[in-house]
C-alpha cells in the first residue's frame, strides 16, 4: 500500500495525453487520457482530479473510480471519462508493477496468448487503398479498416456511394478482411443504401453507420442488413452502452479505453456485452499506452474479437515522426505476424515508457485541433 504522491500529465505529439502516477514509495504507473481535439479540456479536468486524489491510497482503484464518477454529480461524457481513464489505467499499471505481474493476471488471467489486430488504410478521404492494403499485408496484418466515404450530403446522389463499394471489393480481392467506418458521416437515407450495397462484398463490420445519438435509427438499420454493426467510441460508460444492448441493435461494441473510464469500465462493458452475445473490439487509433491497456484487457476477456492498432494511421503521419513506436523502449512488442500480436508478457501494462522522450516532446507539443468537413454550399457536414 502507498498513498498517491504525484499525478502528472504530458501532452505529446501527435495528439496524445499521457498520465503518470507515483506513490509515496516511488512506485509508478502510466495511463493515457487522450481525447482527440480536446486535450485542454481533459487537462483542466485532470487538474481538479489531482487536487482531489493526491493522498489517496493508490491500490484503492475502485474507490477512486467511484469517487471521481459519483461525487462529480454531473457524470459521464467524454471529458470527465477520458480524464478518469488516464488515472484508472495508471493506477492499474502501478499496482501490477508493484506486484511484479502482467496486468491481465490481476483481471483473472489469460484466455488467449495472442491478439488479433487490424490497422488503418486510406485516410480521411479514402484513396489508394490497394497499395495501402498490400503494404499492411506485408507488415503482417490480415485485416484493415478504412473510412467508408468522404463527406456526404444528408441526401446525396447514389453515385456518391459507388467508390465505397469498389474500395471494399478491391481490398477483399487481396485476401484481406476489411471493416468500413461510416464514422457517423452518413445520415439515414444514405447509410441504408450503402449498407445494402456493401452486403454482397461481406465486410467484416460497418462502424458507426449513424451517430450514436440516433439509437432508434441504428436499431432500424441493424434490422435491414446482415453485416455486423459496430459502434462505441462515442459511448463513455456502461450506461451509454446499455440501450444498444437492450435493443439488440449492435453486434460489436467498440469502447475506447481512453474515453470510457479506463480498464475498470471497459471490463464492465465487456461483461455486459457478453451477456447479449455481443463481441468486444476496442477502439484505439491512439497512443502506445492506450493500446497496451487494450491488449491487457483482450488477454483476459472471453468475448474480445479484434483490436484496432493506430500504426502509421494518417493522423500520426500528418504530425511527422511520431507514432505508436515512439515513447516506448521495446518497439518489438507491436510486431504483427499472420494478423496477430503476441500477448504482452512484461509487468504492468507490458510496455516500458521512455519517460525522457515523453518529457522532451511535452515541453513544446501543441494541442491537436478537431477537424471538419464543409460542403460546396458552405454548410457543415459530419466528419
Amino acid at each position: 500500500m502507498g498513498k498517491i504522491r504525484t499525478i502528472e500529465y504530458f501532452r505529446v505529439l501527435p495528439r496524445w495525453l499521457f498520465v503518470k502516477i507515483t506513490d509515496e514509495h516511488g512506485n509508478f504507473g502510466w495511463g493515457e487520457a487522450t481525447l482527440e481535439g480536446h486535450s485542454q479540456a481533459v487537462e483542466g479536468c485532470l487538474d481538479a482530479m489531482i487536487q482531489r486524489f493526491v493522498g489517496y491510497e493508490a491500490d484503492n482503484i475502485e474507490l477512486i473510480w467511484q469517487t471521481a464518477h459519483r461525487h462529480s454529480f454531473y457524470r459521464g461524457g467524454p471529458v470527465l471519462m477520458s480524464a478518469l481513464a488516464g488515472i484508472d489505467i495508471a493506477l492499474w499499471d502501478l499496482l501490477s508493477r508493484r506486484l511484479n505481474l502482467p496486468l491481465h493476471m490481476l483481471l483473472g488471467g489469460a484466455v488467449r496468448h495472442k491478439i488479433k489486430v487490424y490497422s488503418w488504410i486510406g485516410g480521411d478521404r479514402p484513396r489508394d487503398v490497394e497499395a495501402a492494403a498490400k503494404e499492411r499485408y506485408a507488415q503482417g496484418f490480415r485485416a484493415v479498416k478504412m473510412n467508408a466515404t468522404e463527406d456526404v450530403e444528408w441526401l446525396d446522389s447514389p453515385s456518391a456511394l459507388e467508390t465505397s463499394v469498389e474500395r471494399c471489393r478491391i481490398v477483399k480481392a487481396l485476401g484481406m478482411d476489411v471493416g468500413l467506418d461510416f464514422h457517423g458521416r452518413l445520415h439515414k437515407p444514405m447509410a441504408k443504401q450503402l449498407a445494402k450495397a456493401l452486403e454482397p462484398h461481406h465486410p467484416l463490420f460497418i462502424e458507426e453507420p449513424l451517430l450514436s445519438e440516433h439509437y432508434e435509427g441504428i436499431k432500424q438499420l441493424s434490422g435491414l442488413t446482415t453485416i455486423p454493426v459496430a459502434l462505441g467510441e462515442r459511448l463513455y460508460s456502461r450506461w451509454d452502452v446499455k440501450r444498444f444492448l437492450h435493443d439488440t441493435s449492435i453486434d460489436v461494441v467498440q469502447p475506447d479505453i481512453s474515453h470510457c473510464g479506463g480498464i475498470s469500465e471497459i471490463r464492465r462493458i465487456a461483461s455486459m456485452a457478453e451477456a447479449y452475445d455481443v463481441a468486444l473490439a476496442p477502439h484505439c487509433p491512439l497512443g502506445p499506452i492506450a493500446l497496451a491497456a487494450c491488449m491487457q484487457v483482450a488477454m483476459c476477456t472471453p468475448n474480445f474479437t479484434i483490436q484496432e492498432m493506430g500504426l502509421t494511421i494518417h493522423y500520426n503521419t500528418e504530425a511527422g515522426a511520431y507514432d505508436i513506436m515512439n515513447y516506448i523502449k521495446d518497439k518489438s512488442v507491436w510486431d504483427v505476424r499472420g494478423g496477430y500480436v503476441e500477448g504482452l508478457k512484461g509487468v504492468g501494462l507490458g510496455v516500458e515508457v521512455d519517460e525522457e522522450e515523453v518529457r522532451h516532446v511535452a515541453r513544446t507539443a501543441n494541442a491537436w485541433a478537431p477537424k471538419g468537413f464543409v460542403g460546396p454550399d458552405g454548410s457543415i457536414r459530419e466528419w
